[in-house]
């Protein structure tokens, strides 16, 4: 029987406290990853999920670092690297949010916003931590893009620009360090149920579950499942890819 095994690899995980994030590091544990916690602001949150993993018999710490700050990326390598060891699992996760409106209504500002945390901030963390893979010659690197970026719906050119350009990035760096086993990949989520959802009661949302083929929206827990699918040996012939879970309502072409 197959089974996701990532025992004794080390993951970091950017955003760890958000919604998808904290479901990320819940699951990844579960297949025996240590967690790298990061944060940004919320360091009650990042303890207290720090703990969930340490129960579990799973080594985990918080790191916090503002992933638009080359500095304060490089830092929190460090850190990490002194008290967990070098990560063989890279999750990019975090961004920053902000109101979607359309173009002629949107800050210029949100435009910078959305550059800096999803392309600049994978810029900083693979400079920092694809070097050790490299020497180990071992590594999964995981970027989280969206179906905004196949789709280019109204009302959020931001983020669409910013995480086609991630797009482009990612795939530049899974062909330069292919050759040091190291794979490179995106994951694309569409509109996601997490627990802030569940709390409110508003998994369904009708107009949109009609434009998914599966006729509704995936759950926070179908995307770390195929985070952690990534992450694990059975994905090591895949790189380079940029994989949707939103239910078939993105379909690449060939």
């Amino acid at each position: 029987m197959l089974k996701i095994d990532l025992s004794g690899k080390l993951a970091v995980i950017t955003g760890a406290t958000g919604q998808l994030g904290r479901v990320m590091s819940e699951i990844l544990s579960d297949c025996g990853a240590d967690i790298a916690v990061h944060y940004n602001s919320n360091a009650e949150k990042a303890n207290a999920l720090v703990e969930e993993i340490r129960a579990k018999g799973r080594r985990a710490a918080a790191f916090q670092a503002d992933i638009t700050n080359a500095e304060s990326i490089a830092a929190m390598h460090d850190k990490i690297a002194t008290e967990l060891g070098n990560p063989d699992i890279v999750v990019c996760n975090a961004v920053i949010q902000y109101e979607w409106t359309n173009v002629i209504e949107q800050d210029i500002s949100d435009y910078y916003s959305q550059f800096e945390s999803c392309i600049m901030h994978n810029v900083y963390m693979a400079k920092n931590f694809v070097p050790a893979m490299k020497e180990k010659r071992y590594g999964r690197y995981i970027a989280i893009n969206t179906e905004c970026s196949a789709l280019a719906e109204p009302n959020c050119s931001a983020y669409t620009a910013a995480k086609k350009g991630l797009d482009g990035f990612i795939r530049v760096l899974a062909k330069e360090v292919g050759e040091y086993g190291i794979t490179v990949n995106e994951v694309a989520p569409g509109w996601t149920i997490s627990y802030r959802d569940r709390e409110n009661g508003s998994e369904k949302q009708e107009q949109y579950d009609m434009t998914v083929p599966l006729k509704r929206r995936g759950t926070d827990r179908e995307i770390a499942q195929m985070v952690a699918f990534l992450a694990s040996d059975l994905a090591s012939f895949t790189t380079g890819a940029y994989i949707p879970v939103s239910g078939g309502r993105v379909m690449p072409g060939i």
